[in-house]
């Protein structure tokens, strides 16, 4: 995945994000720091997501 407004690839980074910030607890802006994502867009790209594909998968396809 890519960032929506500048195109740098920042998927590579979110399994390290995720680790972190939810499980380890640390700050989400030390966190987006240290991965080195100092564009404002990208660090909205992991701030504004959310894990739903649990929840989608319980559905079925038609």
């Amino acid at each position: 995945m890519r960032c929506f407004s500048c195109g740098k690839p920042i998927s590579h980074l979110w399994e390290k994000y995720k680790e972190k910030a939810q499980k380890k607890g640390e700050k989400p802006k030390k966190v987006l720091d240290d991965l080195g994502l100092i564009r404002y867009c990208c660090r909205a790209m992991f701030l504004g997501q959310k894990d739903l594909i649990d929840t989608v998968a319980k559905f079925k396809k038609f």
